[in-house]
Formats: structure tokens, C-alpha cells, sequence
């Protein structure tokens, strides 16, 4: 063993005579199977800040927890975080590493805190605890403080009196009385660190400067502005961001809500998008626009002016971001973004005919298979609710006129338009939102779609007729 103020990579940062120069964050995800939104926020204001100051962006891989431990799981994690820009590609990133593999530095730090006397063994159990104190809910009594124990848990000895007090850049001074912190477990009893301790000794070897994280870690800081001097580093900068809640105000769940980042990425979010809407929970842009670019929100981003209130995640709003950033794709990268959402077998040159409608009515690329869909099949899917909701009344009437004039009139979508007109005219003066409906629903299958007349006119005059036709059997039949 090294000696005990010269722990590889922890003793020395002791010696350091300031912070480094450049800015250093981390972010350190454990594998769960889905990349929660709330990491993605998390990730993002560590890049932005990490980026704006020419630093480091360090990512770790928190692996140490067997069951958790699948590769899939960890490619999910790097793969998510490619799709909101956060890669190799940028000279800020460094790693993944994985917290695994610096068990060894974990241990010796146990061992020093031990040799230093800032931490005891424990072979207390829980039942010996509430035998002691007749509680099932009191802290740890520090009964083995001074047994001289040499084996068992190993825990960290807090000072008796006074405040540990975290500085945080985000909610100020916060306070925790040393008297209501329990001296806590860093080793198990067959040795084995506990996250608390890896956490400080991998972020004092990586040399991290700033640590920003979930408000649900505060308490965690507490721990670690005592463990950090204790292995002889000074503590970094602390921020930690407000909870992301839902319409209820309640904490983002993923047994509740819809959280994980890859089922947005699959539904056709784009990413510029959820970069754009998440750097907004809990931050503003300081201006009256909220669409704004990667590149322009980077220099304005300050940890300073992030708010301490939870963060609503409003998915009516992302998707009216999405819907925005979607407008404003060149059509040709439109039509390349839509092409995972479309079957292999459709003619792409018809859906070019077709593609700047349908731009301007998506929301999310998903979406864009039930605007088009009526274009390549032989006959349009019914939805039933659209079929019961407009084929009442004077339907027949007005499919059966509409036919009548399909085969005269000029194929364009003003013409088109215009006869549908005369239709309504001949019909007592039906209004075109009337007359629309029944055309709609035989023609696409929904109540809802792309412009009617420009519809009608890339589906072709044959195909349109058959349409109607197919329509007005059934509606007689």
C-alpha cells in the first residue's frame, strides 16, 4: 500500500495548490435499460458548460452494480447521448470509462481514511441498532466509534458539532448540522466501496472541477464535502438542478410518464429539437424567443441563472418545438428524416410530390406514414370514427355529384376545388366544410390530412373516381 496521504490519484490532488484551469464536469450515468429525459437535461448543461469554457466533458459509466451491468445497456447510454450531439467528434468529450475499473483505487482509499482514523470498522446489524436505541428509524449511534474493530463495514467518522455546508452555485448556502449525520457506511463488509466513496475518489483522480447533478443527490453532497478533504482534495463546484415534474407536478416517473429519450428519438423527435426544449428546464435564454440553436444558447448558458423551482416537462410544448424544427428543414433533409417512417416499397418520387404538404402538418416524423399512406395502397385504410363521423346525411349525394364533374373538370387543385364548390351549390348551399368531409374520408380514409385538392390531384383521376365510387357502394350498400 501506497503511503496513507499518497493514494494513487487521490493523494495527489492533496497537493494541488489551486483548481485546475480549465473546467472539467462529469456525467455519470449507471445502465438502467432507458436513457431517462431527466439525464439528457443533466448531460446537456454539463456539455454546454464544458464546451462554452474550452474544458472537458468526462464521461463515466457508474457499473459497479452486477445486476445493472449489461453491455446493451451501456450502448443505450452512448448511443442516446450521440443523438442529442454528445460525442467524440468534439474535443471536449473524454471517455466512457467505467467506474468498475477503478475499484482498486476505491479500496486504497478506504484503507486511508482507515490509517487516518477517519473512518472505523462496524459490525453492527440493524436489529442490534433498534435493540439499542428502540427505534426502528434513528441513525447509526456510532457505537463502534472506538472498539478498535479490525474488521466488519468500514464507516466514515462525522464531526460531532458544527455545519457541513454545501455551496451551491444554483440554491445558494445549504446546511446540514453534523449532529443529524450518522457516521455512514463507504465499505461493505466484505470490502467492497460503497457508491459515496467511489463517487469522490473517481472524481478527485479525474480531476473534476464542477459537478452538476439532480437535486436528489443534495444530500449526497453533504457526505462528499466531508469525504473529499478527508482524502485530501479540495471539493469541487457544486450545482444541482431542480426536478423535472409532470402535469401534476409530481417527479418525472417512468413507471408513470413517458420519460425515456429513446422513445421520443423512435417516435420522430428530432434531436436539435429536444436539445433545444430540455436546455429550457430550469434555464431561459434571457430573450423572448425560446427556439433557438445549440450554437446561440452555449454562450449564453450560465449555472447561475438556472432556477431552483422544478421544471415542468410539458410534451404539448416539445411537440409544438418539434413541430417548429420541423418546418424549417430544408425539404430534401424532410424527406431523408422521413424515410425510416415510410415503407421500403413506396415510390419516393411520389412522395416528393406530396412531401412539402406534408411537412408543414407534422408534428412528429411518425406521423408522417398517416398523412401519405393513402397515396401507395390500393385503398385507403378506414378509420371507422372518420367514416361514422362524416358520411351522414347528404354524403351519397355529394360523392355522387362530385363524381359527376370528375371526369370534365381540370386536374389541378383550384378546379378540383371549385367543383366541389358546385356540388355544395346544387345541394341547398352546403358549405365546402361540408362537403369536404365525405370527399376526405373516401379518398384518404381520415377525417384529417393533407390539403384535399392537392391530395386528389397527386392521387390521379383514375384513382380518385375509383375512390368514390368504392365509397358510395358502401355507403348504399
Amino acid at each position: 500500500m501506497t503511503e496513507p496521504d499518497a493514494v494513487s490519484g487521490v493523494g495527489g490532488a492533496a497537493t494541488r495548490a489551486g483548481r485546475a484551469t480549465d473546467i472539467r464536469v462529469r456525467f455519470a450515468p449507471s445502465p438502467t435499460g432507458m436513457f431517462h429525459v431527466g439525464g439528457a437535461r443533466t448531460a446537456l448543461f454539463n456539455w454546454a458548460l464544458a464546451e462554452q469554457s474550452g474544458g472537458r466533458f468526462v464521461l463515466r459509466i457508474e457499473d459497479t452494480d452486477a445486476t445493472r451491468n449489461r453491455p446493451e445497456w451501456t450502448e443505450g447510454i452512448i448511443s442516446a447521448l450521440d443523438w442529442i450531439g454528445i460525442n467524440g467528434t468534439n474535443p471536449v468529450f473524454e471517455g466512457p470509462y467505467f467506474q468498475s475499473a477503478f475499484e482498486p483505487q476505491h479500496r486504497e482509499a478506504v484503507e486511508l481514511l482507515l490509517a487516518k482514523g477517519m473512518a472505523y470498522y462496524c459490525d453492527c446489524t440493524r436489529d442490534d441498532l433498534v435493540a439499542r436505541t428502540g427505534s426502528e428509524h434513528k441513525g447509526y449511534d456510532g457505537h463502534c466509534r472506538d472498539r478498535g474493530l479490525t474488521s466488519g463495514a468500514v464507516r466514515f467518522r462525522t464531526p460531532d458539532e458544527g455545519v457541513t455546508v454545501v455551496e451551491d452555485v444554483i440554491r445558494g448556502r445549504v446546511e446540514f448540522p453534523n449532529n443529524a449525520q450518522e457516521d455512514f457506511v463507504v465499505a461493505r463488509t466484505d470490502g467492497s466501496p460503497l457508491y459515496v466513496v467511489a463517487n469522490a475518489v473517481d472524481d478527485i483522480t479525474q480531476n473534476i472541477t464542477h459537478v452538476v447533478r439532480g437535486e436528489e443527490h443534495l444530500g449526497n453532497a453533504a457526505k462528499q464535502m466531508l469525504l473529499w478533504p478527508a482524502l485530501g482534495a479540495q471539493p469541487p463546484v457544486w450545482a444541482h438542478l431542480p426536478v423535472i415534474v409532470n402535469e401534476q407536478r409530481k417527479k418525472l416517473s417512468k413507471r408513470r410518464d413517458k420519460v425515456a429519450l429513446e422513445s421520443y428519438r423512435d417516435e420522430g423527435y428530432l434531436a436539435e429539437a429536444m436539445v433545444n426544449y430540455l436546455m429550457l428546464l430550469g434555464w431561459g435564454t434571457g430573450e423572448d424567443r425560446e427556439i433557438m440553436p445549440w450554437a446561440e444558447m452555449v454562450p449564453r448558458f450560465r449555472l447561475e441563472d438556472v432556477n431552483s423551482a422544478s421544471a415542468f416537462f410539458d410534451e404539448k410544448k416539445l411537440r409544438a418545438f418539434n413541430g417548429e424544427y420541423i418546418r424549417a428543414l430544408p425539404l430534401e433533409t424532410f424527406e431523408e428524416r422521413c424515410l425510416p417512417y415510410l415503407d421500403p416499397s413506396w415510390d419516393a418520387e411520389l412522395f416528393s410530390k406530396v412531401a412539402s404538404l406534408a411537412q408543414t402538418r407534422v408534428a412528429v416524423l411518425s406521423e408522417i406514414r398517416q398523412n401519405v399512406d393513402f397515396l401507395f395502397l390500393e385503398q385507403p385504410v378506414f378509420d371507422q370514427a372518420s367514416w361514422d363521423k362524416a358520411m351522414k346525411a347528404n354524403a351519397p349525394e355529394v360523392i355522387e355529384g362530385y363524381l359527376a364533374r370528375l371526369d370534365t373538370v381540370n386536374w389541378d387543385p383550384e378546379s378540383l376545388k371549385e367543383a366541389l364548390e358546385e356540388v355544395g351549390a346544387a345541394l341547398g348551399g352546403l358549405k365546402l366544410s361540408k362537403t369536404q368531409a365525405p370527399i376526405r374520408v373516401a379518398v384518404t380514409g381520415r377525417t384529417v390530412g393533407l390539403p384535399l385538392f392537392e391530395s386528389i390531384e397527386v392521387l390521379g383521376r383514375e384513382r380518385a373516381q375509383e375512390r368514390l365510387r368504392a365509397a358510395l357502394e358502401r355507403l348504399r350498400g
